[in-house]
């Protein structure tokens, strides 16, 4: 997708504010570098991957924290010569750190719904030897341990040895002379890595000893006393023993990185991806974005449409539903200035661009867009007076240089094509050109001024018309779409409310008058008409809303009656039952108890309806063992005995056994009682 479409669009002002949200430099040059997909499965995979990190994110509450690049780095450690310091060790251990912690988090979660992101940013090998070499030799502060090998360890007990007998033998040495009050400081300091005394300038050549330094005021001089000398030349030892120990060390874990580079690679760059799926995540968060549905072949659908610059977290921007029907190849907008159709156009534009690009965007459910392989944009006032070209003139190249690309897979917005010449010519070169666009298959979204173009809009095949809406009292604009209408440009009226003097204006509808092609008047009552029904058309889609949430609450109230109905009904049949078995009451007393719990509770105490008779089982038809349903209580029992004489049946109700009418019986179909009520399924 050729980069001025992406710069029209504003697409880089939105890498930018995704930038922000990322919390790594590497982050932010690779959100920056972002660009939309070339084929429609990696767009599906992006977008996934993106809505998986931020459900991990929030499920795990990771935090993913600054990491330094590891570019350079990376180049440094070709020259095969060269070893890495403690700065770039430590640079690369922070970065492993990391990455193992969520590494490790990501692939404890067990969830299968991360599979995409487990896959794309676990497949590769992790550096075992490098990762835990550098965890055993480095300190949180960036220095080797003690314990990275046993040679350093050595050293540094020896030179921490001669630290505490310098430090004694300069006590001493200060209470014995009687030094105490010509020291600037404490006892003892370093100063070019030997310990001496900071004594007062003017006490110098009192003792013997050298002097390294002095302070920057010149009051303090730093003397080495002759009793700390062989000390400190012993100390100037292990420092190089110490140094070379350390080279080794730096020269082993530059070794171990060129061994595991392909695993260090992939490490860093889990991390890079982590840090921009992340941003994705939170920037679709800051929107109210959501991924939007990319399918082969379909047409636009955006619900609830804002423009992703102008939707930020609490920022009040008017939604707009835009949409092409199954045939459409042209969507024709028309109306005042001021009126959104220029950002009508740019939502569109920039939603396909960002959902190519696997980012969030916000549309509500449902949305839907095909997926392009290219997009053209003409758009603003496009003149270049160092290159001597108009308006026109610029349409016209532009259009001109990408014509021979455009095809079925090809998204062309056009803002006022024909604009900056006659309007006539104008008018009828933009309608030669639709009709080249829609003879190639190419989806089209265009704004346009142009009386006659209107009503082409209105009488071409393939071609939706749509005006912004005004309200009709203030004439301000609603930032709505109304469709199968035109709309009128009401050039005095936006001219009116930005000030222009009132004599202009009366003078320019005077004009009107006398040129009498006016249409301001139909179009306006147009205008009023799509006001009021789109007021209506709200207004119905709140009573449609109220009446779900009643029907969700009585349904819910329904459930729960019906729960607590049968409940009752089974725990009273039981106890009945219990007490035949215990002996407390004759058999002929428990079946009068059941029947008339049956009169008392039946179905119809649940839900006020009568169920509609269902053609019951004739009695030959029933069998022991075989399932049946209960119809007055709309509950499937198994067959336990039959009494042919009686014509009757003794049912298991989920452990309650009793006899009931086989008049009362019906078939269990799917395995499941079935019961159809009058008015409802």
């Amino acid at each position: 997708m050729e980069s001025r479409t992406l710069t029209l669009l504003e697409f880089p002002k939105v890498l930018e504010l995704l930038a922000g949200r990322a919390v790594s430099e590497p982050g932010v040059s690779a959100c920056l570098a972002i660009h939309p997909l070339e084929s429609i499965e990696a767009v599906h995979l992006a977008g996934r991957l993106t809505e998986q990190a931020g459900r991990w994110a929030s499920q795990s509450q990771f935090s993913l924290r600054s990491f330094p690049r590891l570019d350079g780095l990376f180049l440094f450690v070709d020259e095969k010569k060269q070893h890495l310091d403690l700065d770039g060790l430590f640079a690369l251990a922070q970065v492993l750190l990391q990455a193992k912690q969520a590494r490790d988090s990501l692939l404890s979660t067990k969830n299968t719904s991360f599979d995409d992101l487990c896959e794309a940013l676990c497949s590769t090998a992790w550096p075992e030897q490098l990762a835990a070499a550098l965890a055993r030799c480095m300190n949180p502060e960036g220095q080797f341990r003690d314990e990275a090998s046993p040679e350093l360890a050595a050293i540094r007990t020896d030179i921490r040895a001669i630290h505490q007998q310098c430090t004694k033998k300069a006590k001493d040495f200060i209470l014995s002379h009687d030094l105490s009050r010509f020291l600037q400081d404490d006892y003892i300091t370093l100063a070019s890595d030997r310990y001496v005394l900071p004594l007062k300038a003017n006490f110098k050549g009192r003792l013997q000893g050298i002097v390294h330094d002095y302070s920057q005021t010149g009051e303090t001089c730093y003397f080495e006393p002759m009793l700390l000398i062989e000390q400190n030349n012993r100390l100037q030892e292990l420092k190089k023993e110490e140094s070379r120990e350390e080279k080794k060390l730096l020269e082993y874990l530059t070794e171990l990185l060129r061994r595991e580079r392909p695993g260090v690679e992939a490490a860093y760059w889990f991390l890079v991806e982590l840090d921009v799926l992340l941003a994705k995540a939170a920037f679709g968060d800051s929107i109210g974005g959501r991924t939007l549905e990319v399918e082969e072949g379909a047409r636009i659908l955006l619900k609830g449409a804002r423009h992703p610059l102008l939707a930020r977290a609490g920022a009040s921007v008017q939604p707009i539903d835009i949409e092409m029907r199954a045939d459409d190849l042209v969507l024709l907008i028309s109306g005042g200035n001021a009126g959104g159709k220029t950002v009508a156009l740019k939502t569109v534009g920039l939603t396909a661009v960002m959902a190519y690009s696997g980012l969030p965007v916000s549309v509500q459910a449902g949305s839907v867009v095909p997926f392009l392989s290219q997009i053209f944009v003409i758009m603003g006032d496009e003149q270049s007076l160092e290159n001597h070209v108009s308006t026109f003139t610029a349409q016209v190249r532009n259009i001109s240089r990408v014509w021979d690309l455009v095809d079925d897979h090809t998204l062309f917005l056009l803002d006022e094509f024909g604009a900056g010449t006659d309007p006539t010519q104008g008018s009828a070169l933009a309608q030669a050109v639709l009709d080249r666009l829609i003879t190639r298959g190419v989806l089209v979204f265009a704004a346009t001024h142009f009386p006659s173009l209107k009503a082409w809009g209105l009488s071409r095949e393939k071609v939706r018309a749509a005006s912004v809406l005004f309200d009709p009292d203030t004439k301000r604009p609603l930032y709505q779409l109304a469709y199968e209408i035109v709309g009128a440009s009401i050039a005095l009226d936006v001219a009116r409310e930005n000030g222009l003097p009132a004599e202009i204006l009366e003078s320019a509808e005077k004009y009107l008058l006398l040129d009498g092609t006016d249409s301001s008047a139909v179009l306006n009552r147009l205008n009023e008409l799509a006001v009021e029904r789109m007021l209506e058309i709200s207004q119905l889609e709140a009573e449609r809303g109220k009446f779900e949430a009643k029907r969700s609450r009585l349904e819910e109230q329904y459930r729960q009656k019906q729960g607590k109905v049968l409940e009752d009904i089974r725990a009273r049949s039981q106890e009945i039952m219990r007490e035949w078995k215990e002996g407390r009451t004759g058999r002929k007393q428990a079946m009068q108890q059941l029947s008339s719990l049956r009169t008392s509770l039946s179905i119809e105490d649940v839900t006020g309806k009568r169920p509609i008779p269902v053609e019951p089982f004739g009695f030959s038809s029933l069998e022991i063992g075989g399932a049946v349903t209960y119809l007055l209580w709309n509950k499937q029992g198994q067959v336990v005995e039959l009494d042919e004489r009686k014509q009757r049946v003794r049912l298991d109700l989920d452990g309650v056994t009793m006899w009931v009418k086989s008049a009362d019986l019906g078939p269990a179909v799917g395995g499941k009682p079935q019961q159809v009520y009058p008015g409802g399924s």
